[in-house]
């Protein structure tokens, strides 16, 4: 498998909170041959690499969203710009300026420009600035050429516009929506081993849709899965350009983050030490983090059913949320090869004493 190229295939495609697919297709293309796959209606993919389930074996399941942050056309002014929303947590400074695609109506993306009031003429000052000051200016010169030429259409998503790039020499790969992206690259590959072995657990990876607005793809996976235990991938804010030194706990190239806790949830204290002592054994570098913000799928999984045992395995990721995010692909291979490893370490004995 070629992990690059499937990183970059799931970086650029466009998935915008609640408009999935074309990240869905990418993870049916990946998925190990001979693996039942099955959607629902909230366009989650779940991937399992042998077919069925042994039905005396517990269920691991193997999480990434497949949302990034967005936005969507809210009105379509007289002047042909487009007045839009954000989906997810889009930070006003980083989207101005930006180029964004929009999947119009006939389903063909429209590259657009953010823009508000030039300072020439008594623009909004940079820390007033807000998404209700700003448009999306795709050329059009009225709202009749929006709508006819360019099919652009009330509720049309939107995403910031990026290419993915890959620095083999310095180990570093930039692009948009890393934010987890690089997560459903690692369930692809730990589907892809996972049917290659003979494990004591029944694992299956699901590829979820909208986190970035409150966890809703895995409210539902949980409930269609009923796991026994859970490992959510994620691609996690690097806190390495801007933190103080002594608390620095999510940096480039420092291997895979481990999160205590954020902001919803604390992580079940067994199941993390556990995962730390089978990364420590297996010499895969690994980082710890208390978070006091955000959150990811785990806040779902971890409160389902009975409680799930749920870690986060993050993908330390600088910038991100903006069009242009930093990792390192050692990062990513080592937080493949610590899930493998969990999941290999695992059995019922161990998981009904978590």
């Amino acid at each position: 498998m070629d992990s690059i190229k499937m990183i970059e295939e799931f970086a650029n495609a466009f998935g915008a909170p609640g408009f999935e697919d074309d990240v869905v297709a990418i993870g049916r293309k990946y998925a190990p041959a001979g693996a039942k796959l099955v959607e629902d209606n909230m366009r989650n993919l779940y991937i399992c690499p042998k077919n069925e389930r042994d039905e005396n074996k517990p269920v691991v399941l193997i999480d990434a969203h497949t949302d990034e942050v967005g936005a969507m056309v809210q009105a379509i002014k007289l002047n042909g710009t487009l007045s839009f929303i954000t989906l997810g947590m889009w930070s006003p400074a980083v989207i101005m300026a930006q180029k964004v695609v929009i999947k119009n109506n006939r389903g063909e993306y429209i590259e657009g420009v953010v823009s508000s009031t030039p300072p020439h003429f008594g623009g909004v000052k940079q820390d007033t600035l807000t998404v209700e000051s700003m448009s999306i200016d795709i050329g059009a010169t009225s709202k009749q050429e929006a709508i006819e030429i360019f099919g652009i259409g009330v509720a049309n998503p939107i995403v910031p516009y990026s290419k993915f790039k890959y620095d083999a020499a310095r180990d570093i790969m930039m692009s948009k929506a890393f934010d987890c992206r690089l997560g459903c690259a690692a369930v692809m590959e730990v589907m892809n081993q996972a049917a290659q072995m003979n494990l004591d657990v029944n694992v299956v990876g699901v590829l979820t849709s909208q986190e970035e607005v409150s966890y809703r793809g895995a409210r539902v996976a949980t409930n269609v899965v009923k796991p026994d235990i859970a490992i959510c991938f994620e691609g996690t804010p690097a806190d390495d350009t801007f933190q103080h030194p002594d608390l620095i706990q999510t940096a480039l190239k420092k291997g895979p983050m481990l999160r205590h806790i954020d902001v919803g949830m604390i992580t079940h204290p067994r199941f993390i030490r556990f995962a730390l002592d089978v990364a420590h054994k297996n010499g895969i570098p690994v980082q710890e983090a208390v978070r006091t913000g955000g959150g990811t799928n785990g806040a779902a999984y971890h409160t389902s059913n009975q409680g799930i045992p749920t870690i986060i395995i993050g993908h330390p990721s600088r910038h991100i949320h903006s069009p242009n995010s930093i990792a390192s692909f050692e990062d990513y291979k080592n937080g493949v090869k610590l899930a493998v490893e969990v999941v290999k370490a695992l059995n019922k004995e161990i998981i009904a004493g978590f």
